[in-house]
């Protein structure tokens, strides 16, 4: 274990999935993170002290320093999805990115991996998309050699996508969806993993890679597969963008005004903006298969986390093979 790499926000959903492979390929792993008393939970994906969370504010140059002295590699995985208090999407997404990146530069990190979107455009009207995007250009203007991975909608058994609309199928016979005709391509959180791995690990071109796996989908069949998935009938109803909009600027406004009471984290208006654009891999860009992976469709990971959800949980197959059973005359 001579190689270190040090992985901002290395505790979060994808930021694990990372550290753990990094871990078996027999790396050092460094997890900077806010709270490392809450990141705990990475200790046991390599042997007694190989991977350790430690506290980092990627706002303060000293604090991202001082995490990054001694590293062959860094990743960055800190992202928002929704401002609360000091975490603006320009400190967060755009400054702290190009922070990591020319701290990088300066302490000569042989390679550097960061974590982006797909969708960060600079013209955007979304403050998330642009920030993105800064933060990007950042990147690229002080670690000219980065790797920048642009994701697709992410799945997997800590989601907050799947996970969370079905979970809402629990309290009413409705399921809303705003922007039921905007298409995704979802993509396994091992696989973004795996392409960490592969240019930390690997002579990668730089450059930008889009990350989306085999199965593209407008929001409305994603829901229908979520929902055959956990045995549920709910009936999807397509918000309008408008009402929307004026559902996520009330939410923003009773965040404000309850002075941190209150976080939206239901719908926010630079939420509904995103959801506006179809979420794909660009069809010239590179991807995947450019760094020897082939993408893992829904069908092999979601019946593995999703039966949670199921009236009965897990006991639900046994109900409906006991059933098959019975029809059957057996």
């Amino acid at each position: 274990m001579t190689q270190l790499v040090t992985i901002f926000g290395g505790s979060g959903f994808v930021g694990r999935y990372i550290a753990r492979r990094m871990a078996k390929a027999g790396w050092r792993v460094r997890v900077a993170v806010r709270r490392p008393n809450q990141a705990l939970h990475v200790k046991p994906y390599g042997a007694v002290g190989q991977v350790e969370p430690v506290f980092c504010n990627i706002r303060d140059d000293a604090s991202v320093q001082a995490v990054m002295q001694g590293a062959d590699a860094v990743v960055n995985c800190v992202g928002i999805l929704g401002e609360v208090g000091r975490n603006r999407f320009d400190a967060v997404q755009a400054e702290g990115a190009g922070r990591i990146a020319r701290i990088a530069a300066q302490l000569q990190v042989a390679r550097l991996v960061h974590v982006s979107a797909i969708g960060a455009d600079a013209q955007s009207d979304s403050l998330y998309q642009r920030s993105k995007a800064e933060g990007e250009a950042q990147v690229i203007q002080h670690f000219p050699g980065a790797v920048i991975l642009r994701p697709s909608i992410i799945f997997g058994v800590e989601d907050q996508f799947f996970n969370r609309f079905a979970a809402m199928t629990r309290f009413s016979p409705f399921l809303p969806v705003v922007g039921a005709d905007t298409r995704f391509q979802p993509v396994y959180v091992d696989d973004v993993a795996k392409a960490a791995e592969a240019a930390l690990s690997r002579d990668i071109a730089a450059g930008v890679y889009e990350l989306g796996g085999p199965d593209r989908a407008p929001f409305r069949d994603l829901m229908q597969t979520m929902l055959a998935e956990i045995r549920r009938n709910r009936i999807i109803v397509n918000v309008p963008f408008f009402v929307a909009g004026i559902m996520g600027r009330a939410l923003d406004i009773a965040q404000m005004v309850s002075l941190g009471l209150f976080t939206n984290t239901i719908l926010t208006r630079d939420q509904v903006r995103n959801l506006r654009r179809d979420n794909l891999v660009s069809d010239d860009a590179l991807g995947l298969s450019d760094l020897g992976i082939v993408p893992t469709p829904m069908s092999a990971v979601l019946p593995s986390y999703l039966w949670i959800h199921r009236q009965g949980g897990q006991y639900k197959a046994i109900h409906e093979s006991a059933e098959q059973l019975r029809n059957s005359g057996h």
